[in-house]
């Protein structure tokens, strides 16, 4: 499997073309992951970007950045409020693509709001963090989703979701594939040589470095991958090519400061460089 090609884009386009992207994350005390998620989809290239956010943090997102919108969803103690439900399947509905989980926290009432998105939601729908641990604990959501999804599981994240918590490295990318099939998904197990599958076709991605083990750098894939589902890719294509240019955008930030002090907010300032490179490549 090749890596996606970029189009140009032309000279008449708007952001109408390229998507509406809706990032559904944050909580108290993790409002950086929905900024991260967010901010990663405003340089990934999507027309319009929205973070839906608990109501409590919302002013902290929106300082974030200018170039991306806010809507506030009921919260509880800091996190998601089940009658968040209603107002954000009304936001789906406008939206061409939603990465959902970065910073979320867990709850009940999390685990409701994600199940609800993941089983109703038409639009590619990109599962990360707390989400994917929400659906841990609700596995009959996973049947029968309503439109493609991209679930993006670490090791521990993957061992939680097919609940065998001693499952080597090894197995759980032979198991990824098995998953994916059964459950009609795209499954990108993260860390070394990321594996991306969905049952049928597999990549094994090759850009990355060691000092993108800090925190946060998941929340800026799973904005890359939100972005690049609403610019005409298949769920597969967008985690190919997210998978990509994600750990290139942390090669070239390698390169200027080193891996050891690398951040996710440096991996994400690369976006734009590694779009660049890859297109210029094609």
């Amino acid at each position: 499997m090749q890596v996606p090609k970029l189009t140009p884009r032309t000279a008449d386009t708007h952001k109408g073309d390229y998507g509406r992207a809706l990032i559904v994350a944050g909580s108290r005390g993790m409002s950086g992951a929905a900024c991260l998620a967010t901010y990663a989809a405003v340089r990934s290239g999507a027309g319009l970007v929205t973070a839906a956010v608990p109501d409590c943090i919302l002013e902290t997102v929106a300082a974030f950045d200018p170039c991306f919108m806010t809507v506030p969803l009921t919260d509880s103690a800091g996190r998601l409020a089940v009658e968040a439900i209603e107002p954000l399947d009304r936001l789906a509905q406008r939206a061409t693509s939603i990465g959902i989980g970065p910073g979320l926290g867990q709850s009940d009432d999390v685990s409701q709001v994600v199940a609800s998105l993941y089983a109703s939601c038409p639009s590619p729908l990109i599962v990360d963090a707390d989400a994917l641990n929400a659906l841990a604990v609700t596995p009959h959501t996973l049947v029968r989703p309503a439109g493609p999804r991209v679930l993006t599981p670490h090791i521990g994240e993957f061992r939680r979701l097919v609940r065998e918590p001693d499952l080597s490295p090894t197995d759980c990318r032979a198991r990824a594939k098995k998953f994916a099939t059964e459950n009609e998904v795209v499954v990108l197990l993260k860390g070394n040589r990321t594996l991306v599958t969905d049952g049928t076709q597999h990549y094994e991605n090759t850009t990355g470095n060691a000092g993108m083990a800090t925190g946060g750098c998941g929340d800026v894939l799973t904005g890359v991958i939100t972005a690049l589902c609403g610019q005409q890719f298949s769920a597969f294509e967008a985690a190919v090519l997210g998978a990509y240019i994600h750990g290139l955008a942390g090669d070239l930030a390698a390169e200027e400061c080193g891996e050891i002090g690398l951040t996710a907010v440096d991996v994400a300032e690369s976006l734009p460089a590694a779009f660049s490179q890859h297109l210029h490549n094609n």
